[in-house]
């Protein structure tokens, strides 16, 4: 599986969380959908199009999956329970770069949480679990690496991290 490629996607500004509205459910605010979108627009201008979109199913991640199609970042996305927060991230995706057909130069997008993002790419990365976090609507592009030992977990090497402060800049 040469040349696979990891974006990870940080879900945009949500509401905040109060009493009686369930963590699950809250929503994109306006500022954080205007601004989940300018950043995936100017994440396709860097081509950094995904084949195969997966959002976590909370609704501020799903809002932020919808956002990258219709942006034109990704053809569809599909919901992955593994990516809601405290989900199990690197066991699912061991079983979708093993069941998904993936030719050399594939990427493969995640929409999810933190600390979760976080620390599915520092386990990649070989780093510390703690050194890595994305803001929202934050990226970061992980290049995987190929040459897997079987059974073994996947490693690959930082490709690219962007603030969504970079995207946003004129």
């Amino acid at each position: 599986m040469a040349g696979i490629e990891l974006l990870l996607l940080r879900h945009g500004i949500a509401e905040e969380r109060r009493s009686g509205l369930d963590d699950e459910a809250r929503n994109l605010t306006a500022e954080g959908r205007m601004r989940t979108e300018t950043v995936l627009r100017r994440a396709r201008i860097l081509d950094l199009d995904v084949q195969f979109l997966f959002s976590s199913p909370l609704t501020r991640a799903r809002q932020t999956a919808e956002i990258a199609v219709a942006v034109g970042l990704a053809p569809s996305w599909q919901a992955a329970a593994a990516l809601a927060p405290g989900g199990d991230g690197p066991g699912w995706l061991e079983a979708c770069l093993g069941s998904l057909p993936l030719p050399p130069g594939s990427r493969i997008g995640l929409v999810g949480h933190e600390p979760d993002l976080g620390l599915l790419a520092a386990q990649l990365l070989g780093a510390r679990p703690g050194a890595i976090a994305l803001r929202k609507a934050g990226l970061l592009l992980v290049s995987l690496d190929p040459l897997k030992e079987p059974g073994g977990p996947w490693k690959g090497q930082l490709s690219l991290l962007l603030r969504p402060r970079i995207l946003l800049a004129d």
